[in-house]
C-alpha cells in the first residue's frame, strides 16, 4: 500500500506512519488487496489527503466506512464517482443543501469539487472488502484517522467540523473546541433523516457564515 499524501500532511503524519501498528496495517491492507476485491482502488485510498492539502483545509466532514459496492468509493467520504447513482445518505445531503441554500440538486455525486475548496472528506476507516461493510474496521485505521483529526485540531485554527451521527460525534473529544467550530446533527442516512434528525440542520449555510466571519471564502456547495 503506497502512502500517497500531500507533503503538507506528510510533515505532520510521518511519525504516525512509521509506528509499528501502521506498518502492520499496511501489511494487512496490501494482503487484502492482493486476495480480495476491495474499495476504493488502491491509488485512491488517500485521495482525501491528496485533494485537500492540510494548508488549504477549512472544513472537515467525517464518515465511517467507504462504500462497498462496485464503482462507488473514490476515497472521499459520502462521495461517489461521476455517473454513479447517489446512495441514500448523499441524496439527503444534497436535499438539505437544496433547502438550505437554494442550490439545484446536482447530477454528479462526486464531491471532489468540495475537497479542492478545502473540505476534508475523511472516512474513519479508509478501506473495505467488497460487499462487506465494516470488514476493515479495528485493524488500525481508526487509530490513524483519530491522529489525523488531532493533527488538524493542533495545527489549524477556525476549522469547521461537521459531525453527523453518533459515530462522528464521538470524535468531538479529539477537537479543541476553544479554537474550532463543531456543528453536530443526526446522520443523513434515511433512518436518521426520516426521524427528523437531519433535515433542517442548515449546516452548509452555517459553515459558510463561520468561514466568512473569519475572513475565509465560503464553500461553493
Amino acid at each position: 500500500m503506497n502512502i500517497n499524501i500531500n507533503n503538507s500532511w506528510k510533515t505532520h503524519l510521518q511519525a504516525e506512519i512509521d509506528t509499528p501498528y501502521f506498518k502492520s496495517l499496511r501489511q494487512f491492507v496490501t494482503s487484502e488487496y492482493k486476495q480480495h476485491q476491495y474499495f476504493p482502488p488502491e491509488h485512491l485510498i488517500f485521495n482525501a489527503f491528496e485533494k485537500c492539502p492540510l494548508d488549504d483545509l477549512k472544513v472537515v466532514i467525517i464518515g465511517q466506512d467507504p462504500y462497498h459496492n462496485y464503482d462507488q468509493a473514490n476515497g472521499l467520504c459520502f462521495s461517489v464517482n461521476d455517473g454513479v447513482a447517489h446512495p441514500p445518505s448523499l441524496i439527503n445531503i444534497f436535499k438539505e443543501i437544496e433547502t438550505d441554500l437554494g442550490i439545484s440538486y446536482p447530477s454528479s455525486g462526486n464531491l471532489e469539487r468540495w475537497a479542492t475548496q478545502g473540505v476534508f472528506l475523511l472516512n474513519a476507516t479508509l478501506t473495505v472488502r467488497a460487499h462487506e461493510a465494516g470488514s476493515h474496521q479495528k485493524k488500525g485505521w481508526e487509530t490513524f484517522t483519530d491522529s489525523v483529526i488531532k493533527t488538524i485540531s493542533e495545527q489549524k485554527d477556525n476549522v469547521v467540523f461537521l459531525l453527523w451521527g453518533g459515530f462522528a460525534k464521538k470524535k468531538a473529544k479529539l477537537i479543541d473546541g476553544t479554537k474550532h467550530h463543531i456543528l453536530e446533527s443526526g446522520h443523513p442516512s434515511p433512518l436518521s433523516a426520516n426521524r427528523g434528525y437531519w433535515f433542517g440542520n442548515r449546516h452548509f449555510s452555517q459553515t459558510n457564515k463561520l468561514l466568512e466571519d473569519n475572513g475565509l471564502k465560503g464553500v461553493d456547495w
